[in-house]
């Protein structure tokens, strides 16, 4: 028989390799894990315009006092958050949305820092690889960036709306998703040694379709948070007995209702799964057949973390979306990102991947 070969060398053996920038980027990858899980649960408490400031750094300090604790809640009351859905809370109630923004921002400044002290050092004692320096610039770059966007994603949520954009919900998601991606993949050549461009793996291009395809389906699924699109239909697989759902473009244009229209949200976000599952266990049944070790164990568990997705994913549908099986949802698309992008990353180093072909027999 034939069979694929993936030519994983023992970590930390191949040049240009680092155990300790591994372990650095292992952490950092945890953390930006942790940051949209918590940014996850500062959206589904409604806390995410609680503090109407970016101050990047006098911010890290909460009120201390009284009436510092009343000139935050004066600020609030200032937006129509407030003034439309909130009117009327008690202190007690803005300082447990407070405490939930804030912590996101503050684990954001840790994560800055975690970031950039071990970075500046490991270039100043030159333990950088020259070939990583860029894409670790391009990884700080990002990083700065994101805050931005968070605070452009913020903001847009302090005049006219009672809520952030979708848009910008969507853009600060994929940013995070993205880094994520780019972490990982240097964590994996930082442990293996790097990846040769022009040689990739003949089952790469289903694998890097696949983890494009789980992105994808991670910004329909901030557009469906962004706008509470998950709760219009809490019944599956139909919604509400219907196979199309009622209302689709809701009186919009086509180009217009995919984004905002909430029952075009829901539908396309389902069915988008649907078609991402069918896609995995294509793939999944490919990297069994490939022969290679590595990818039969990857087309063992991608499909596992497929089915769990899908399932938590339609119990957090007709549970009408409460905050534990929302953020369990989440971390579950934070898991299967991963794997997609391990299983991306392991089919481009893989040489001749073919399925298996068994001699007959004489």
């Amino acid at each position: 028989m034939s069979a694929a070969h993936t030519a994983l060398p023992k970590p930390f053996t191949a040049p240009e390799t680092s155990r300790a920038l591994f372990w650095w980027l292992m952490i950092i990858g945890l953390l930006v894990m942790a940051m949209i899980v918590v940014g996850g649960a500062t959206r589904l408490t409604g806390s995410g315009l609680s503090i109407t400031e970016w101050r990047p750094v006098t911010g890290a300090i909460p009120p201390m006092t009284e009436q510092g604790w009343q000139e935050e809640f004066d600020r609030y009351r200032q937006i129509p958050q407030y003034q439309l859905l909130n009117r009327g809370m008690s202190m007690g109630e803005f300082q447990f949305i407070y405490w939930w923004e804030w912590g996101h921002r503050q684990l954001g400044r840790f994560l800055g820092l975690a970031f950039a002290l071990p970075f500046f050092f490991f270039l100043f004692t030159r333990r950088v690889p020259d070939r990583l320096k860029v894409r670790l610039w391009v990884l700080f770059a990002l990083g700065g960036l994101q805050g931005a966007i968070g605070w452009w994603m913020v903001a847009s949520g302090l005049t006219e709306r009672v809520a952030v954009s979708q848009y910008r919900l969507a853009t600060h998601l994929i940013m995070a998703f993205a880094i994520l991606g780019l972490i990982l993949w240097t964590m994996l050549e930082l442990r293996y040694g790097k990846t040769a461009l022009l040689k990739r793996g003949r089952l790469f291009p289903l694998a890097g379709a696949f983890w494009g395809l789980v992105l994808f389906q991670i910004a329909l699924g901030a557009l469906v948070a962004g706008t509470g699109a998950g709760r219009i239909f809490t019944t599956w697989p139909g919604f509400e007995g219907q196979l199309f759902p009622a209302d689709y473009l809701s009186g919009m244009p086509v180009w217009q209702a995919v984004f905002e229209s909430l029952p075009a949200i829901q539908f396309q976000h389902r069915w988008v799964g649907y078609g991402l599952a069918i896609l995995g266990c294509v793939l999944a049944f490919r990297l069994w057949r490939s022969g290679a070790e590595d990818l039969r164990r990857a087309g063992i568990i991608l499909p596992v973390l497929i089915g769990a997705q899908v399932g938590l994913g339609i119990w957090t549908l007709v549970s009408a979306s409460p905050l534990g099986l929302s953020l369990a949802h989440q971390a579950g698309a934070i898991i299967l990102f991963g794997m997609a992008g391990y299983t991306a990353w392991l089919t481009a180093r893989t040489e001749n991947a073919s399925p298996i072909k068994v001699a007959a027999s004489a």
